[in-house]
């Protein structure tokens, strides 16, 4: 029998194009998922979404072929969609899960299947490996690869837009951003979120200004994420037009991108601290912070301020998502720019996140630099970074073999504390950390560091370069 091609990540399975995610694996992913589906309810509804990716709508149509000859009723949506907007229509319509052929974030060879739950969150681990577990089954002959349903009723359109655009207008301070009258500039990098957080936008007395406003499957030769590299375009623009901020989102509209008044790229890990700053502060939200382990202790130092618990999650958002789920915190991030917030999806939402920045500059009447500032002065100031290592695959088993070690110094300083919630997370006594994990979705080992000030950031990143470079 042949191996399994089918492997969930962090979020989902993602291959390149014509390599491995192919039509074939991609009916085989179905399957698995309708077999899991079936078991569970005698007739399924599944909503089915796509992003702006090469071939991403016929990938979608398979998937639906496959999941309707099982059975199941699929929601086919007939444009490029944000994960969210699926994610807000699948609790919505209380379907039983949702399909979305995408891969975020990553570079135009790839695409990707994300499969949601019931709950509108990512599947968590258990889901996944039972959905393998059924490919393999297909792939041995146990199970069938398509079904012998051929009912058209089976077969429903679907527009999540302008019942998620609705709860937005709930949720997000749309009055105060517009009595600011912002100049705005927003670049969607391609994705699904245009006609989305530049609609909701306009319908404030600012000004929006939209970049890369049409579809480009080859995202001008980069991958669609909101990297400081990626906007330098929009920066530029921000501040030619002298625009008070500029936001993005990236392929599929679950991450976010900042950029201040004077162009400056803001890391994500400080937006999600200032965002549970203004939420606690005055929006008056009550709850604690997620966060995975990945993701800043600025968010540490803001719940101590404001007298909150702190929950510690692994990598990967479904986890933030059962956070959410249980009412337990004010807001949920990952410093890969993922963020929800008390009473929204168990979902990361990047054009949710880009409409709080964009009322904190309004409703503070300060830049995001000029709020990180006063933010530092009440909680102390950090230097964080992430940095990804293209490893080829006999370095990466290195990697992991060095990564099941412990180690007693770190940077020639002593390491009080070893987390291993996922990967390996090494604490010194100031409070500098350095996390390393291989990614789940690319072939890369990241690295994740933090410390007081600049200059021991610096230092504590090249002690992590060489300890994942050198034999």
């Amino acid at each position: 029998m042949a191996d399994n091609p089918i492997h969930f990540g962090t979020s989902g399975w993602r291959g390149v194009i014509a390599e491995n995610f192919t039509f074939p694996n991609v009916r085989l992913a179905s399957a698995g998922i309708a077999h899991f589906l079936r078991e569970r309810s005698a007739r399924p509804r599944v909503v089915v979404g796509y992003d702006t990716r090469f071939m991403s709508e016929r990938f979608a149509a398979v998937a639906a072929e496959t999941l309707r000859s099982h059975g199941v009723e699929t929601r086919v949506c007939s444009r490029p969609d944000p994960t969210p907007a699926l994610s807000y229509e699948l609790r919505r319509e209380k379907l039983d899960g949702g399909i979305n052929i995408t891969a975020s974030h990553n570079p135009a060879e790839y695409n990707g299947l994300k499969f949601s739950s019931a709950d509108g969150a990512p599947a968590l681990p258990e889901v996944t490996r039972a959905i393998e577990a059924n490919v393999v089954r297909v792939l041995a002959g146990e199970l069938s690869l398509l079904g012998s349903t051929s009912d058209p009723a089976l077969e429903q359109p679907c527009d999540p837009r302008p019942a998620y655009l609705d709860d937005l207008r709930r949720k997000v301070d749309l009055h105060t951003i517009s009595k600011a009258r912002l100049h705005i500039a927003y670049d969607p990098l391609y994705g699904t979120a245009r006609g989305y957080l530049d609609h909701l936008l306009a319908e404030t007395k600012g000004t929006v200004h939209t970049l890369h406003d049409f579809r480009d499957v080859l995202f001008q030769g980069v991958g669609p994420e909101p990297s400081e590299e990626n906007l330098a375009e929009l920066s530029e623009y921000v501040r030619e037009k002298h625009c008070a901020v500029g936001l993005s989102t990236d392929g599929d509209a679950d991450r976010f991108g900042i950029v201040d008044d004077d162009g400056t790229w803001i890391q994500p890990n400080y937006i999600l601290a200032l965002l549970a700053d203004y939420l606690i502060e005055v929006r008056k939200l009550p709850g604690g912070i997620g966060r995975s382990v990945a993701t800043t202790h600025l968010i540490d130092a803001v719940a101590k301020h404001h007298g909150v618990p702190v929950y510690q999650t692994p990598v990967g958002f479904k986890y933030i998502g059962e956070l959410i789920k249980e009412d337990k915190i004010v807001l949920g991030g990952e410093e890969s720019a993922g963020l929800t917030i008390r009473g929204h999806l168990p979902e990361k939402d990047g054009i949710l996140a880009c409409l709080l920045v964009a009322e904190t500059v309004a409703k503070r009447g300060l830049s995001v630099k000029q709020q990180l500032e006063a933010l530092f002065k009440k909680v102390g100031p950090v230097a964080t970074t992430r940095i990804n290592l293209h490893l080829e695959p006999e370095v990466q088993k290195r990697v992991l073999e060095k990564l099941r070690r412990d180690c007693d110094k770190f940077d020639s300083r002593k390491v009080v504390n070893i987390d291993r919630t996922d990967g390996l997370k090494m604490i010194l006594a100031d409070g500098s950390w350095v996390l390393m994990r291989l990614s789940g979705t690319e072939p890369v080992v990241r690295l994740y560091c933090e410390a007081p000030v600049q200059s021991e950031l610096d230092k504590l990143v090249a002690s992590a370069k060489a300890f994942v470079l050198e034999s």
